[in-house]
């Protein structure tokens, strides 16, 4: 590498939002850069940002995110910050990214994939299948929602937002009889335990990209862009790829209840994709198997199959309540 490493000094500074899952995912950041380039963690400084979605008062409100600002709610002032030069790199959730970034910035880090799968957390409940006719399930996840309708349109669902430990209050203030957690945030934190029963992809696709950490840098920036392809994950890497592309060839948005799941099997890269209508009454699937350098042109690819089976007023915005 020919650039000069950080140091206590002059540390790479690591942007983040400031909830315990994202700063686990920042530390986790922090250490791999540190075990792969023998640095001690002082060399990094974990900077903590604000973001409008951590913003208690729209938490607390729980409207749908599409009437909060979609995606970018999490990302915006972090993504300022960087262009700015007040942080070197920024640690995401790649579920919550948008398809396209910032002029000036560039994705293209992966750590190595968690668990993908949903959780079924409930302080009273065991599984879904449990749950009782009209029992409330709180989600803020169109596409959790709008699957659930699809499975069980004998429940009440309401909005339901938060992180962890803000839902784990909820469900004990009895705000709801049970919740959707994604498993990788639990484990993550140390909290699987939580999962009264994680839910299998085939029966609960997860969203794109589900489970993975996104690192963002300036594309200018070549010293960040050496130091994070230590760390870059290939095999994730080819699974988001598939995945985002299906997203982007969907126009996908917090409006809209998609789902898609990559895997990798050797050479082969196997790709589920799912639309929904809002209110669950119609899902459509579809699934590939192709060589793994060509997942991104399968997802483009299945994209438009689903949406010219879907129609013009597929996705059309369907009362909640």
């Amino acid at each position: 590498m020919n650039h000069t490493l950080p140091t206590p000094d002059q540390p790479l500074k690591i942007g983040t939002r400031g909830s315990p899952l994202a700063l686990a995912q920042a530390h986790e950041t922090r250490d791999r850069l540190a075990a792969a380039f023998d640095l001690p963690q002082e060399a990094f400084e974990i900077v903590v940002i604000k973001t409008t979605g951590d913003n208690r008062a729209l938490i607390e409100a729980d409207k749908p995110l599409k009437e909060l600002g979609g995606k970018g709610l999490f990302t915006k002032e972090i993504e300022e910050a960087m262009l700015a030069g007040a942080i070197d790199i920024a640690v995401h959730s790649m579920k919550d990214m948008p398809v396209a970034q910032p002029a000036g910035l560039v994705l293209d880090c992966y750590l190595p994939r968690e668990d993908v799968r949903d959780a079924f957390v409930s302080l009273t409940h065991a599984s879904l299948a449990d749950l009782p006719r009209g029992a409330v399930v709180g989600s803020s996840s169109l596409r959790r929602r709008a699957q659930l309708r699809a499975r069980r349109p004998d429940l009440t669902v309401v909005e339901f937002r938060g992180n962890v430990q803000t839902r784990m209050k909820k469900l004990g203030d009895g705000v709801a009889d049970a919740t959707f957690l994604a498993m990788a945030g639990l484990r993550r934190l140390g909290m699987a335990e939580v999962a009264k029963a994680p839910i299998a992809a085939e029966d609960m696709l997860p969203a794109v990209a589900q489970g993975a950490i996104g690192i963002e840098r300036r594309d200018s920036d070549a010293r960040a862009a050496d130091m994070l392809a230590m760390i870059h994950d290939r095999d994730t890497g080819l699974r988001l790829a598939a995945e985002r592309a299906f997203l982007a060839g969907l126009d996908g948005s917090c409006e809209t209840p998609i789902a898609g799941l990559a895997e990798l099997d050797g050479t082969h890269l196997r790709l589920r994709g799912e639309i929904l209508r809002p209110d669950g009454s119609e899902v459509l699937t579809d699934e590939v198997i192709v060589n793994a350098a060509d997942g991104a042109k399968a997802g483009s690819e299945m994209a438009t199959r689903l949406r010219d089976r879907a129609g013009p007023r597929f996705f059309d915005w369907i009362s909640q309540n």
